[in-house]
């Protein structure tokens, strides 16, 4: 077994990108190679390291300039060593009262065990007064880069703890390599094992073992240095091993390759046939989507679908439309049953959505879950590398594909890779519940561009980030004009447009998504959607409509609005006979468990207010569980005198904008009352923002929206169309290819400067 024993900063973090990815490579191949982190940070300060997906993840680390000795996996101290260091250490109180009287002393203020580190001057250093105070104490100290003065426990440095865990693991001393480039290494070579000193390493060091002959003084800095010493020594040779980079997945040929966990058509089975129709949800973005190809780029779509084994032979690749789009194919990765229930339906659903939305209590971890999301997330991965072509833009969509850009820069650091997170990102105090928050930032990280939907969820990104690794604040932006600052429980006056990650910089961006206006002017067109309007015009007369249309979940706050709405009968009884609630609920799918409950709930509290205010000829409220086409929801938006979307968390909500593009287009005068809780509360001037967790404002909001004066009422959807006819799909769509193309080429992606770690 080959130990390799190496200094982090100018050393292992250090080297050119192909230098780097090809030592890392060859370490996380090959299991007779055992890897030990030795550096002057304390854990805390290595943490980040270890949720940096590109880098081999340490068998032991030793810290604190040989202070403290941890296990790679456990992160719990080896008690056997560290234990002896223990005793030897005064504490870091003892140590800083002693140091007090002396002036010019400056403490680091960097985390720390069982060491004090100042900034001093070489004079001070050599200070007779405090090498006295220092020994009285049992302790050493430790001087390097003429500014750094370390106090330790009596002979503890890298070197000696080194050689302890060296004994401890029983290992030949022959099969050791260290790697250092400062005079705070010298310990390292001191112990007498094969050494190298990288390329550009501190001249002091260059000197102090210029005579040792186990040391070799290398050209190639950091990383390109270590694969010097591996091949000088023999100990590559010895093993059979090669330090040569694995082939990276071989390119495709798609410029722009979209990773989404939806076909960009739908699949059914008829008669054990898999078989294809155009997708019958209004989700507006898959057709923006799909027009970036229009023009004849070439692209890949990368989706899953469900693969039994009675199938025919599995098509990996199919076409879209050869027709609208020649050049697109869509990549299909074969997933069975159980890994899209577990992947999606349970795990995703059940573990994700619920803390995301802030309902952490909800959420339920399996570890066993968490393998099975990164084993798709890979497959996602792999593919996304063999479709895309050399320096091409991979965007990657939402959280159920979290862990691909860890894969994919891995594959193919060449690639511009952006993300962009539909769903509500949490602050720092829900989001860090999650046990694989690390990893998960580790891998948003090695994207080029991030983008949400609002400025609150891009803070709330940087806050988690923060608390995971060290970040630089690099571009921050004002959010008004364009969005609410202090108006709504999102707004925002500043947010951050791109942070450093070490050598790393990485581009964020709000994009609220757009809506598809023409397929709204279309239905509004359309003979069938006109008659159906006639109908409910009819219908409804004299009858004052409130509309309600969302899915089943408990993120959407359905229940709470059915209690305000019966307070607001309660509270206002010139309202009965006068006002309906039609609530459409679409039902989740059969095999989601968790909202079955929910479900129950909400058809009893129907039940309730019907059976209290019903009338002859006058249901308070009609309720549907099942999804309408979108056509007869449009002629709905177009009837309506109040949109109640009132969810206790969402990370935008495109019901808000239809509704609002539906009565721009036709000059109504309907009224949106919105939850200051969603997404579109920060973009939307002009909607009546209500708090969905009081159900008194829930009900005054909802009154005062009924009984809004048609003047105003038109004025603030006037000023909304306006919004949502700017900013609409296509927009929000260019906007971000373009940010994302700008953030990937200043950060240099495809090319040698681009860093591989974080």
């Amino acid at each position: 077994m080959i130990l390799i024993a190496t200094d982090l900063d100018g050393t292992f973090l250090a080297g050119s990108n192909s230098d780097r990815l090809r030592l890392y490579q060859t370490i996380s191949a090959h299991p007779d190679i055992t890897l030990a982190y030795v550096t002057g940070r304390s854990l805390e300060a290595v943490l980040p390291l270890l949720s940096d997906p590109t880098l081999p993840s340490p068998d032991y680390i030793i810290s604190d300039v040989g202070a403290t000795i941890y296990d790679g996996d456990t992160l719990q101290p080896i008690a056997e060593l560290q234990a002896d260091i223990d005793q030897r250490w005064p504490g870091a109180q003892v140590v800083a009262d002693a140091l007090a009287p002396f002036t010019g002393l400056e403490r680091q203020n960097v985390p720390q065990s069982r060491r004090c580190s100042y900034y001093c001057t070489p004079e001070q250093a050599g200070s007779k007064a405090i090498a006295e105070a220092v020994a009285e104490l049992g302790c050493d100290l430790l001087y390097s880069a003429d500014r750094y003065l370390d106090v330790l426990p009596s002979d503890v440095s890298k070197g000696t703890t080194l050689t302890a865990l060296v004994e401890w693991l029983d290992l030949d001393g022959e099969q050791v390599l260290v790697a250092g480039d400062t005079l705070n290494d010298l310990s390292l070579f001191d112990a007498g094992y094969k050494g190298v000193c990288v390329g550009e390493s501190e001249p002091g060091l260059l000197e102090a073992t210029s005579q040792n002959t186990r040391v070799l003084q290398a050209s190639e800095p950091g990383c390109g240095g270590i694969i010097e010493a591996l091949a000088w020594f023999g100990f590559l040779g010895a093993h059979g091993m090669t330090a040569e980079v694995r082939p990276p997945a071989t390119p495709g040929g798609a410029e722009l390759v979209i990773v989404y966990h939806r076909l960009p058509y739908e699949e059914y089975r008829e008669d054990g046939r898999v078989k294809r129709r155009r997708p019958k949800s209004p989700n507006g973005i898959i057709p923006t989507l799909l027009s970036f190809f229009a023009d004849g780029r070439e692209g890949a779509w990368i989706a899953w679908s469900e693969h039994r084994e009675d199938d025919s032979p599995f098509q990996h690749h199919t076409a879209v439309d050869p027709d609208r789009y020649p050049r697109l194919t869509a990549a299909r990765i074969p997933l069975d049953k159980d890994q899209i229930d577990i992947f999606y339906k349970r795990f995703s659903k059940e573990a994700f959505w619920p803390t995301l939305h802030t309902f952490w209590e909800r959420a339920s971890f399996r570890e066993d879950h968490w393998e099975v999301f990164l084993e798709v997330n890979r497959a996602f991965a792999e593919r996304a590398a063999s479709e895309a072509a050399e320096n091409a833009l991979v965007w990657i969509h939402d959280y159920n594909l979290w862990m691909v850009p860890a894969y994919l820069r891995e594959l193919r650091p060449d690639l511009r890779i952006a993300f962009f997170h539909h769903t509500y990102f949490p602050s720092a105090d829900v989001f860090n519940v999650v046990p694989w928050r690390r990893e998960i930032v580790g891998s948003l990280m090695q994207c080029d561009y991030v983008g949400f939907h609002i400025p609150r969820q891009v803070e709330n990104f940087v806050d988690v980030a923060r608390g995971v690794t060290p970040v630089q604040l690099l571009e921050r932006e004002d959010c008004a004009p364009r969005f609410v600052t202090y108006g709504c429980a999102v707004g925002l006056e500043r947010y951050t447009r791109a942070i450093g990650v070490n050598d790393r910089k990485v581009g964020l961006g709000a994009h609220p998504v757009g809506l598809d206006i023409n397929r709204v002017k279309a239905c509004l067109e359309d003979d069938m959607v006109q008659i159906r309007m006639s109908e409910l015009r009819a219908e409804l007369t004299g009858v004052r409509l409130i509309l309600s249309v969302e899915r089943l979940d408990f993120t959407k706050g359905t229940l709470e609005k059915l209690v305000a709405y019966e307070r607001m009968l309660e509270e206002n009884p010139e309202l009965l006979g006068k006002v309906t609630l039609f609530t459409v609920c679409v039902p989740a799918a059969g095999e989601m468990k968790v909202y079955q409950e929910l479900q129950v709930q909400i058809e009893q509290a129907v039940g309730r207010i019907n059976g209290r205010f019903a009338q002859v000829g006058w249901t308070p409220v009609q309720f549907f569980f099942r999804s309408l086409p979108f056509e007869e929801v449009v002629g709905w938006y177009a009837m309506a005198d109040v949109m109640w979307v009132t969810p206790l968390r969402d990370g935008l909500n495109l019901v808000a904008k239809e509704f609002v593009a539906t009565q721009g287009l036709t000059g109504g005068t309907g009224v949106l009352v919105l939850s200051e809780f969603a997404g579109a509360a920060a973009e939307l001037k002009g909607a009546l923002l209500t708090n969905p967790h009081d159900v008194a404002d829930l009900a005054h909001t909802c009154y005062l929206g009924l009984n809004l004066p048609s003047s105003e009422a038109q004025a603030r959807m006037r000023q909304m169309f306006e919004i949502v006819e700017h900013h609409d799909i296509r927009r929000w769509s260019d906007e971000f290819i373009n940010a994302a193309t700008q953030a990937a080429l200043a950060n240099g992606s495809g090319t040698e400067g681009q860093a591989v770690a974080s």
